[in-house]
């Protein structure tokens, strides 16, 4: 079978992060099982890793051209493979693929994180018998580094037996039937996958099973979750509320707000409410810089900050939960807010000082699929890519927020200060606000005028419009004015002297 990942991807470091892959130039069964043991083992829950055997490596880089495998090497390799591989406790296969690569033939070993966490194995797998060859380590991951783990490490491990991310778990509650081919096979074609040719004569669950989405006995398989997140077409079917809401909220009296609602696969809930935004709600400012030909060019929020803020709430939000991701939208800030908060290996003092690293993933299948999809990035660069994005646009810096018990994780981005306007009274305005003013019904004006002068004993018409956000009074603010006045709601100070500079108008008692 393939695998359901580009190869030459794979090798390259182009989706997968340098740290789950490991490069062994020939056959050494001991560190390579190692190597295994700690992948399985899955310590910081990134999915595993990969163990790429024929090709060199230098500085933790592949080198071209590939060195390779004899050919006929290959089936003797794989049978050691397993014999070596038996040693490990409780008994862990990883999934083997040979590759042709420029006529260089290779191994890739693929290693999910094991279900029967913590794996052990021989430290010497070459002992004949007797004491040295019984004695047994846990290995894990740090880094690129594959390491024997100290004693408060293999408690951790311990702590951790059973404890399967949730995405990466059985879901007995569907049947392997829930998972769509179309969408495995759109996925699999969009990646580049060795597997796509196999997805028009195998059944579901034959291509489900090699992609690592079904679980159990042959008479009773069942989907994982991640597999209904991204090939059910209606996941929250499964996990209610697993959707992204978008609340653009123009006025804080909540007038003019809208409302959008994001449901289907996480990837094309991404794609879909980015769109959304991005047509929307994103705006661009360009002015000319005086006595030059220069123009100063910025928007109200950078793309790419938004896009890996809400990229971030998807891969790291619990779906046990039920509470969508809201994304709200005010004159001066974007806000996204998804359940729970971080780990809490991530301090407040890191919080404030935006250095958001994760000691340990809470979703360790799902990145993998925004990262093959190229949604997301490689492992904890999201963070400075807000930072960075944010900066170049002139913005000011995000805010990440959580309380003590990180029940929840809040992302500010503020608008940039050109968005900003001055009003009269000294307050501040956004340009995004004057705009959504201007595309108020008359109906909704009357509603707002009336509130104003329900807080004041009389406003004129200037008065009111800046109360309401505008720069001035407008045609449509005029009109409803005098609709309200035509119907007695209000009157004016002055009825002596409708056409006074001096004439304001109050609520009718």
């Amino acid at each position: 079978m393939a695998l359901p990942i580009n190869i030459d991807d794979l090798i390259r470091q182009e989706k997968v992060e340098g740290s789950r892959i490991e490069y062994k130039a020939d056959w050494n069964p001991e560190p390579i099982v190692h190597t295994i043991t700690a992948f399985a083992n899955d310590f910081d829950n990134m999915g595993g890793g990969y163990v790429l055997i024929g090709v060199e490596e230098k500085n933790g880089r592949p080198i071209f051209p590939l060195k390779g495998l004899d050919p006929d090497s290959i089936d003797r390799i794989q049978q050691d493979l397993l014999n070596k591989c038996n040693t490990i406790e409780p008994r862990y296969i990883p999934i083997v693929e040979p590759y042709a690569i420029d006529g260089k033939e290779i191994l890739v070993l693929w290693v999910p994180g094991g279900e029967d966490r913590p794996y052990k194995c021989p430290e010497n797998i070459y002992a004949e018998k007797g004491k040295e060859r019984s004695r047994r380590a846990y290995y894990i991951r740090k880094g690129s580094r594959t390491l024997k783990a100290n004693t408060s490490e293999k408690r951790e491990l311990t702590s951790m037996a059973r404890d399967v991310p949730f995405d990466d778990r059985v879901n007995y509650h569907a049947d392997v039937s829930d998972l769509k081919p179309s969408l495995l096979a759109s996925y699999l074609h969009s990646v580049e996958s060795d597997l796509y040719e196999d997805t028009f004569n195998r059944s579901v669950e034959a291509l489900a099973t090699d992609m690592q989405l079904v679980r159990g006995p042959s008479e009773y398989r069942k989907p994982l979750n991640v597999g209904l997140m991204f090939f059910n077409e209606r996941p929250e079917r499964f996990f209610p509320y697993a959707q992204i809401e978008v609340v653009d909220k123009p006025d804080p009296t909540g007038i003019g707000m809208t409302e959008k609602v994001f449901r289907g696969p996480l990837d094309k809930q991404i794609r879909d409410s980015l769109a959304f935004i991005r047509n929307y709600v994103l705006k661009e400012f360009v002015t000319k810089v005086p006595d030059s030909e220069l123009a100063l060019r910025a928007f109200n929020w950078p793309y790419q900050a938004v896009e890996e803020a809400l990229c971030n709430a998807v891969y790291h939000k619990s779906y046990q939960i039920r509470e969508p991701i809201t994304v709200t939208i005010t004159p001066e800030k974007i806000e996204i807010l998804s359940i729970p908060g971080p780990d809490r290996s991530i301090t407040d003092e890191n919080l404030k000082k935006r250095v958001l690293i994760a000691k340990r993933y809470r979703n360790r299948r799902i990145g993998d699929f925004l990262k093959e999809l190229e949604i997301v990035e490689g492992r904890n660069a999201g963070v400075p890519l807000i930072l960075k994005s944010m900066k170049n646009n002139g913005s000011g810096a995000p805010i990440f927020e959580t309380d003590e018990e990180r029940s929840y994780f809040l992302i500010t981005l503020p608008v940039h200060p050109l968005f900003i306007e001055q009003k009269e009274d000294g307050s501040k305005v956004s340009e995004h606000w004057n705009k959504s003013c201007s595309r108020r019904s008359r109906n909704e004006l009357r509603e707002l005028v009336l509130n104003a002068l329900a807080e004041h004993d009389s406003m004129s018409a200037t008065e009111i419009a800046s109360a309401l956000g505008y720069k001035k009074a407008s045609d449509t603010l005029r009109k409803a004015l005098k609709e309200l006045l035509d119907s007695g709601e209000i009157v004016y100070l002055y009825p002596d002297k409708p056409n006074s500079k001096n004439q304001k108008v109050r609520l009718n008692q």
